[in-house]
């Protein structure tokens, strides 16, 4: 039976393709350290648990389509802070960032349109763009550069008529950068030079490292109806299996018709929500605490990387990612190798090969993702069992 190309353009997770490998070796007995996946382990805010606890409907009925009252106002109240007042009807809640991700595509492009993103970005976007039938198309960062922008002259030759948005993720995943004041307002310049959108993934706000001062797209009021803002609960309370994002501008036109969408799926799970909107209760010492406990983890990963001879990697100042080069022909294989014939003390580690991450066909193939998620206890044996790996599999590949 014939399958859609749409399905089969569409690539498999680099985050999770060496799953099995991982679950092989758990049942030889391996603890694995998983370096692979954003999954935090920071404690929920009990707020949103008590919510759900005392949530009592005789029926769990359909909410509205753009969200619940409730936890629209909730978002809106969050937003104050960032100096951005949205209303009611510029301000969709949705299954997840990666739904509020999907609905933008559709939204604003057609079949063969492009979206273009600073390469490597978050894998999925890829995915998202196949469903809408659109494409994304990179432009370069490197490693050794931090991964910051390049030149404006370096964005704006591969603007086509075919483009419709940049797309950027700020805090970066998976490359952990914060991008600067003076780049966001170059990436304005563009998009208000060239009629395009700037789509703005972020979700990773509140995770700013080194008293570095965080700049929003919502800053730049002169493009503020090109500005589309995807956001998420999943990493700034720690709330990943809530599934609760949203899709955000003050572009009405675009939101009227992204409500369409918003009704084609009905709603966005009732209990979630209702647990969601009490997140704004949360108290501004749980995000002083969360950023220090990453600082500090993100420090213990750099120390062990510079222990490695040969890696390049420029210190993240955001979000709990790191993407660096490894004295490697093909890091992927050395992900395997980790899996499938590495262990020291019955305990190895489970990393994310980068090469998925570009859309760039051959780049990123000596390039690893790291998660800083781990307590700090295990992220030092983590690194250091890495540094052994790399040592051993060099032997073997001379």
């Amino acid at each position: 039976m014939k399958l859609s190309n749409r399905i089969q353009n569409m690539q498999f997770s680099p985050i999770r393709k060496l799953a099995p490998y991982a679950a092989e070796a758990k049942k030889r007995g391996i603890h694995v350290y998983h370096l692979n996946i954003g999954q935090p382990d920071v404690l929920t805010p009990e707020q949103f648990f008590k919510a759900i606890a005392n949530f009592k409907e005789d029926v769990l009925k359909y909410t509205e389509s753009q969200g619940m009252d409730i936890l629209q106002e909730s978002f809106i109240e969050y937003y104050k802070k960032w100096k951005t007042q949205f209303t009611k009807d510029e301000l969709f809640i949705t299954n997840g960032g990666s739904e509020a991700i999907m609905l933008t595509f559709m939204a604003i492009c057609d079949p063969g349109d492009e979206i273009l993103a600073p390469e490597p970005f978050y894998t999925n976007y890829n995915g998202f763009a196949e469903v809408a039938s659109a494409k994304m198309t990179p432009f370069l960062t490197k490693a050794e550069e931090g991964f910051h922008l390049p030149p404006k002259e370096e964005i704006i030759k591969k603007i086509t008529n075919k483009t419709r948005a940049i797309m950027i993720s700020n805090p970066g995943n998976p490359t952990g950068v914060v991008y600067t004041s003076e780049e966001l307002r170059m990436l304005g310049d563009i998009v208000k030079e060239y009629d395009l959108y700037l789509i703005a993934d972020e979700v990773y706000r509140e995770f700013v490292y080194d008293g570095l001062q965080y700049t929003s797209a919502l800053s730049m009021k002169d493009i503020a109806d090109r500005v589309i803002v995807i956001d998420s609960i999943s990493k700034r309370y720690s709330a990943c299996g809530a599934r609760i994002g949203l899709v955000a501008s003050k572009n009405k036109d675009l939101m009227y018709n992204i409500m369409k969408l918003c009704q084609s799926r009905l709603c966005v799970p009732t209990v979630e929500q209702v647990g969601a909107a009490a997140l704004k209760d949360t108290p501004d010492s749980y995000f002083a605490e969360t950023r220090a406990e990453y600082q500090k983890r993100r420090d213990i990963m750099m120390e062990g990387l510079n222990k490695i001879p040969g890696v390049i990697c420029q210190k993240p100042t955001g979000a709990f990612y790191i993407v660096t080069k490894l004295p490697v022909e093909d890091a992927e294989d050395f992900a395997k190798f980790l899996l499938t014939d590495f262990s020291h003390n019955g305990k190895t580690v489970m990393v994310a090969p980068a090469e998925g991450f570009y859309a760039t066909p051959g780049l990123g193939k000596d390039e690893i993702r790291l998660s800083y998620c781990l307590n700090c206890e295990s992220l030092k044996d983590a690194m250091d069992l890495i540094g052994m790996a790399v040592t051993k599999y060099k032997e073997i590949h001379k």
